[in-house]
């Protein structure tokens, strides 16, 4: 197979360079345009039952998906810096959105409606403005624990919630409490003929998910195609269910199909809501948007990686605040980066942003030439859809692994995780965020500080209690490996004054700052306190190997004048020059 070009840097406005060198033939060329060109065709088709399952999951009419599918991904072609990612909706953005307006209207109601285009237009707004003010690091406040956890958690309730198209039953959509309570409340309703449907759905498209690439590969297919063949497989099943349904009449036998779908394109539509809604969904649209950008950045570095690219920030929030004004003109609902999607679109080819632009689009051509067809779609297909890519979502090992590796990283975990199931979504998010901060502050509050010696023969300089060292009975050195701050300088001053109390002889005391990496207002107060307490016992306050900014935030300071030692380049030469007269 013939290696794929590289991806030209055809990102945001060079966009339209890129297609003027198409005319051209230089920054892009016609081999790069049939790529594009296959992969958008491919995500197209696939898109198709997955934006409609996203669409039930948010609570919103099924047409809905396929708009927050068109104008969305063109918009973030334009602005966007990755030629991979591809936007539109998403579990994790619909299950909020649906928590986040359930409690304000009807699902599928047409308030319930203009408050998810209200929604979209918020999260729009608030990614924009972070992008203006280059806030692209509030995304890393949502520590891997806290997304891991908020991920699993929230595939699970959205798993449990799909058992209303599975099954019949009319599960009521809320905590983990309120799913299980209305499903054993109502298990009389099941329908055994959707049931089985459904399960049938769930197995094959399970099968075809992680089964499929390697039966294909043991009959000789190469990996990649067997890869494509098997993500092709849900596109095959939609339309044998079609099929089913149409030639059974199973929807005359209480199975609920899609029914008519609007064949029209969006019309561009202006937000509608009085200043109490939009305070009201304000908190609701700034978690989407910190959520569903800390997601879609991942992916988007994952996936860059692979092709040596890079990834600017800043630049992905303006493109997916753009994408999600767009899914609010367009009359849809939140959207973001999906992991499942961008997958496709680099395993069909895709290498620039105009990939994107052609599945938007695809969608919109999709829309009125295919969804016609699509009256006889059970609902339980759609369900099993959302069943089976919610279920990859759910990292069952994660919390094993980091009870091994830190525990306070474990806590957060639960904490996060318990408080999503048993209290809510936004309000176990921010449990697992006060909680990492919690234990980040408690981390650094107890810095480690380490008595050192010279490992014989070498200049370097080592804890004592896991090297064989060298120290002078007048000198003693404390290696600080943290910064200096506010929540840390008494408890490292007491640990200081402690190890000084210890030896009775020390004539010197030397902190070594190779770990600090700042010092604020706080440290520099400690530290000159710490001066003064060493001068009234005789003993002189030396520094060795402080860094540049570390340095520079003293010059500023009293302490440099007031030392009764030196500071020192590195910490063999403080120790040649004060062991001769110590």
């Amino acid at each position: 197979m013939k290696d794929r070009q590289p991806a030209p840097p055809l990102t945001g406005l060079a966009l339209y360079q890129g297609l003027w060198g198409l005319w051209r033939r230089k920054a892009y060329s016609w081999a790069l345009l049939r790529q594009d060109a296959s992969a958008a065709l491919i995500v197209t088709l696939l898109l198709i039952p997955q934006s409609l399952a996203y669409a039930a999951l948010a609570g919103l009419p099924l047409q809905t998906g396929l708009y927050a599918s068109i104008l969305p991904a063109i918009a973030y072609a334009l602005l966007g810096t990755s030629g991979m990612l591809a936007v539109g909706p998403v579990a994790i953005t619909s299950l909020l959105t649906f928590s986040a307006l359930s409690p304000l209207a009807q699902p599928g109601s047409d308030e319930y409606l203009t408050l998810a285009i209200l929604l979209a237009s918020l999260s729009g707004v608030c990614l924009l403005a972070m992008g203006f003010l280059r806030m692209g690091f509030l995304a890393h406040f949502l520590s891997h624990p806290v997304m891991s956890a908020f991920v699993s958690s929230a595939a699970l309730i959205i798993v449990l919630g799909q058992l209303k198209g599975l099954s019949g039953i009319a599960v009521e959509s809320g905590t983990l409490v309120a799913l299980l309570c209305s499903l054993f409340r109502q298990l009389d309703q099941l329908h055994w003929l959707t049931f089985g449907l459904g399960v049938g759905f769930v197995l094959l498209l399970a099968l075809s998910r992680w089964g499929l690439v390697r039966a294909l590969v043991s009959l000789g297919f190469k990996t990649h195609q067997a890869s494509l063949i098997s993500k092709m497989a849900p596109v095959v099943l939609l339309v044998l269910a079609c099929v089913l349904v149409a030639t059974l009449r199973l929807d005359q036998q209480g199975v609920a199909i899609v029914g008519a779908l609007p064949l029209n394109l969006p019309r561009l539509v202006l937000p509608d809501g009085d200043w109490g809604l939009v305070l009201t969904l304000i908190p609701a649209a700034m978690i989407i948007s910190l959520i569903g950008f800390a997601e879609s950045i991942a992916i988007a570095r994952t996936f860059a990686a692979r092709r040596r690219q890079q990834v600017n920030s800043n630049r992905e929030l303006m493109g997916l605040g753009l994408a999600n004004l767009a899914s609010g003109l367009s009359g849809a609902f939140p959207v973001t980066g999906g992991l499942s999607r961008t997958a496709i679109n680099q395993d069909a080819g895709a290498v620039t942003p105009l990939a994107g632009l052609l599945t938007g689009l695809g969608m919109a051509l999709a829309l009125v030439w295919i969804t016609g067809w699509l009256y006889y779609l059970p609902i339980a297909f759609l369900a099993a859809v959302v069943f089976v890519a919610v279920m990859s979502l759910f990292d069952w090992r994660q919390l094993p692994y980091l009870w091994r590796y830190s525990r306070g990283d474990a806590w957060t975990w639960v904490v996060t995780f318990l408080g999503v199931l048993f209290i809510g979504l936004e309000i176990g998010l921010m449990l697992g965020i006060v909680m990492s901060l919690g234990v980040w502050l408690a981390k650094n509050s107890r810095p480690h500080v380490a008595v050192v010696g010279r490992v014989p023969g070498t200049e370097h300089f080592r804890n004592f209690q896991r090297y064989q060292v060298e120290t002078h009975p007048n000198i003693l050195t404390l290696r600080i490996d943290e910064s200096l701050m506010f929540a840390n300088a008494q408890e490292v001053e007491q640990r200081i004054l402690a190890e000084v109390g210890r030896r009775p002889e020390v004539q010197h005391l030397i902190l070594m700052g190779s770990g600090i990496n700042h010092i604020d207002a706080s440290g520099v107060e400690m530290l000159e306190q710490l001066n003064q307490l060493m001068q009234e016992q005789g003993i002189c306050l030396h520094f060795s190997e402080l860094k540049g900014p570390v340095l520079d935030r003293l010059q500023y300071s009293r302490l440099l004048d007031q030392m009764t030692g030196e500071v020192h380049l590195t910490q063999h030469q403080a120790m040649q020059a004060l062991s001769t007269s110590a």
